[in-house]
């Protein structure tokens, strides 16, 4: 196989298999084909949404298209809970069409993280009416009603958002850095992760952060001594203003793998377009009316996409990368998605595909031995094994050893 440095992508197991009525189906060849990674290729579930909830029927064949797309590639999923728009007005929440969204893509083995739980920003403006105690109260229960309400379907938490800078935050005033610059970071931040712990043991919960200076190093260390329960370390990386480069990658992952946690890329923005001025300090700042894409654009897009994607898929704690925008025109109009305007897929799309689906995957034929053994060496993730109409599903995984599988 090719990619010997992704050995740790990879796993071997020996597999005993049998048919219905325990006889070893010998001397045969079988077909075995990935049908899910266990890395999670992500991105924004945004243009799956309206889909879920469509209102408008003419809209539907278009709408369908994306999601087709959407669906071909990925196999991860962020949905938005900014309280602000999932609660508007107090006790009216978004419950309804986000759990119908999050259904449909967890029947499509798609597996789906909300974006987050607490934030200064996108806040709920009808908090402003409460004291702290009364702010902290709410923003609490709000996590365990989340998180609970969803437990089965949503079981990965962005829990706390942008905490280096949520204290000193001063472009509006707003309720949560209020309560931040009360408690201090590091209270705040176990004071929300103990709610959505309490509420749901088993879930995936991420610190995340554009702030990739030393400030969220020192965080998170304090979180760890604190004995925040931090599952993983989400890195923001929205490049508006130019791909950051092998170099800034590398030295990225290196500066964060100190602290032996799984790394998630949670918001990776690379454009097809031209770039944002160096001089906008907050990208929110940069308001245009078009953002187009082009083709010499679009190419550097896709270079700059799969250096990127090659370097995260190399590096053992790195577990998932999430393009933020699908569709070109999202957060701030910018040409940032995989796909353009009208729904047309773009060189970075193709790309992606044939890194997923081909390069980054495992399919080929098997062949039992005399007591029904064959040993498989793959990419880690699930797979189907097939003979004629018989078939069995599997997952290929670290530490496995014999498994036995049952054609039927």
């Amino acid at each position: 196989m090719k990619n010997d440095d992704l050995q740790h992508r990879k796993a071997k197991c020996r597999l005993r298999i049998t048919d219905k009525q325990g006889q070893p189906i010998s001397e045969k060849k079988l077909f075995l084909k990935q049908t899910n990674h266990e890395f999670l290729f992500g991105c924004g579930g945004f243009d799956v949404i309206p889909y879920c909830n469509n209102d408008k029927p003419e809209n539907l064949a278009f709408l369908q298209s994306k999601v087709d797309k959407w669906l071909d590639i990925y196999n991860y999923a962020t949905l938005p809970f900014y309280w602000g728009r999932y609660e508007p007005v107090e006790g009216q929440t978004q419950e309804e069409s986000m759990m119908k969204t999050a259904r449909f893509l967890q029947s499509k083995n798609i597996k789906v993280k909300g974006h987050p739980l607490c934030w200064h920003t996108v806040c709920a403006d009808w908090l402003m009416e409460y004291d702290n105690k009364t702010i902290l109260k709410k923003q609490l229960e709000r996590i365990n009603r989340e998180v609970t309400g969803f437990k089965g379907v949503i079981d990965m938490w962005d829990v706390i958002n942008e905490v280096v800078i949520m204290p000193i935050f001063d472009k509006y005033d707003n309720a949560i850095t209020r309560v931040c610059r009360e408690l201090g970071r590091v209270s705040m931040i176990k004071e929300v992760f103990k709610a959505a712990h309490d509420a749901n043991p088993e879930a995936v919960l991420l610190l995340n952060d554009f702030n990739l200076s030393t400030s969220y190093e020192i965080l998170i260390d304090g979180c760890l001594q604190a004995g925040v329960p931090i599952s993983a370390i989400g890195i923001q990386s929205h490049q508006h203003q130019g791909y950051w480069g092998s170099e800034k990658v590398e030295a990225v992952l290196s500066r964060y793998e100190q602290f032996g946690l799984p790394i998630h890329f949670t918001e990776n923005t690379l454009i097809s377009g031209k770039l944002m001025p160096p001089d906008i300090i907050d990208l929110n700042d940069y308001q245009v009316d078009v953002w187009d894409t082009t083709p010499e654009f679009e190419e550097r897009q896709k270079n700059q996409m799969e250096e990127m994607y090659r370097i995260l898929f190399k590096h053992p704690l790195v577990q998932a990368v999430t393009c933020w925008d699908f569709t070109d025109g999202g957060w701030l109009k910018a040409p940032s998605g995989v796909i353009r305007s009208d729904g047309s897929a773009k060189p970075a799309y193709d790309m992606l595909k044939k890194l997923i689906k081909q390069e980054w995957h495992t399919e080929y034929e098997i062949h039992t031995d005399n007591n029904g053994f064959a040993d498989v060496e793959g990419f880690k993730g699930e797979y189907a094994l097939s003979m004629g109409n018989l078939s069995a599903t599997f997952k290929l995984e670290s530490g496995c050893d014999i498994m036995q599988l049952v054609m039927e």
